[in-house]
């Protein structure tokens, strides 16, 4: 089951039985995003990226995750789990998801999705149950590099002011960088919010923003770029926890505004 959204000249499809991922944003019935099970744009949480071995501290209690990208644990599992619808209109519909086992902590995850005729935003929420945990959110869309077959690359355009340095085990060692030459599977800070441009000349300028602070750029593969915009860099849950408590819940949004070309 699916949940379809339109505005204008926009189509957005939401895949909630597979982890709430965005299957499908399509402009004038132009695809922008990579197409496939694993693809479209997940949701991230309740972490981003990396955790290291798989493991976190929460005050004296270490937990494991499992690893389901040896020898770490990636991007959360919600974007491997079923949510639930939560109301929807013709632009905009909403969706949750219980945090469960192996999560050792009980909440729920929201996502809003809205559409506009020229813009998308997704808004994410995580609140606890309970007792205080550490949580990040964050979103991994596959656009698409070319938008039709021999057409241009997309081109990425943004000024970071710093650059997370990545050990050998693509862990952040903690040090800043200059921001480096593509090609990246990379964290840069963006302290005043994240701002990235992927403008695919002659066609399409597509513009990610977020409140959020850092943002992950992942270019290594033909078929795609990522412009993952998150609540924390790589590792966070151990090295800048962001705790989620009963009075301050964590809430994040990303938006994506285009503007037609020629």
């Amino acid at each position: 089951m699916s949940t379809q959204l339109s505005a204008g000249g926009a189509e957005v499809t939401v895949d909630q039985e597979n982890g709430c991922r965005i299957s499908s944003l399509r402009i004038d019935g132009t695809e922008l995003l990579r197409q496939g099970p694993r693809y479209g744009a997940f949701p991230m949480v309740p972490w981003c990226g990396r955790t290291a071995n798989g493991q976190f501290r929460d005050g004296a209690t270490v937990h494991q995750m499992p690893l389901n990208h040896p020898p770490h644990a990636l991007h959360g599992f919600a974007r491997d789990a079923p949510w639930r619808p939560a109301g929807a209109s013709a632009t905009e519909a909403a969706f949750a998801y219980d945090l469960t086992d192996p999560w050792p902590y009980p909440g729920r995850v929201t996502q809003v999705v809205t559409l506009a005729e020229d813009s998308l935003t997704l808004t994410m929420g995580v609140e606890t149950y309970g007792d205080s945990f550490p949580a990040q959110v964050g979103w991994h869309p596959w656009f698409l590099r070319n938008l039709t077959a021999g057409g241009p690359d997309a081109e990425v355009s943004f000024e970071p002011a710093w650059q997370e340095e990545r050990g050998d085990d693509h862990i952040p060692t903690g040090h800043r960088i200059d921001p480096k030459p593509r090609p990246w599977d990379d964290c840069f800070g963006m302290p005043h919010g994240v701002d990235v441009t992927l403008t695919w000349p002659g066609a399409l300028a597509l513009r990610v923003t977020s409140r959020a602070e850092w943002v992950v750029i992942y270019d290594e593969e033909p078929e795609a770029v990522c412009v993952e915009p998150q609540s924390g860099p790589p590792n966070g849950l151990n090295t800048l926890p962001r705790l989620v408590t009963p009075v301050d819940p964590l809430e994040v949004s990303t938006t994506w505004t285009w503007r037609r070309l020629g």
